[in-house]
């Protein structure tokens, strides 16, 4: 005997994809770090860089680079004001 299956309301919901990311790099071009915050959307991403982007300039980024998955999106983001 098996039991219906769970209405949608209690059904468990999946985890949000978190696709988007940065990579920070420096004033060569080449890569500090990534960031550790990922996002579910690139205008969540766009938004985060736009409140941080001071922050990891302390840390030596000069630049950083949008990617979905593993894939760059747009162009480098310059950090400076």
């Amino acid at each position: 005997m098996s039991l219906p299956d769970l209405p949608p309301t209690f059904k468990p919901t999946a985890p949000p994809v978190t696709d988007w990311w940065w990579q920070l790099l420096d004033a060569d071009g080449q890569v500090v770090a990534a960031s550790e915050e990922r996002f579910p959307n690139r205008g969540d991403a766009e938004s985060w860089l736009g409140e941080e982007w001071r922050t990891l300039a302390e840390t030596g980024a000069v630049a950083a680079q949008l990617f979905e998955r593993d894939t760059p999106v747009g162009p480098r983001i310059d950090l400076h004001d």
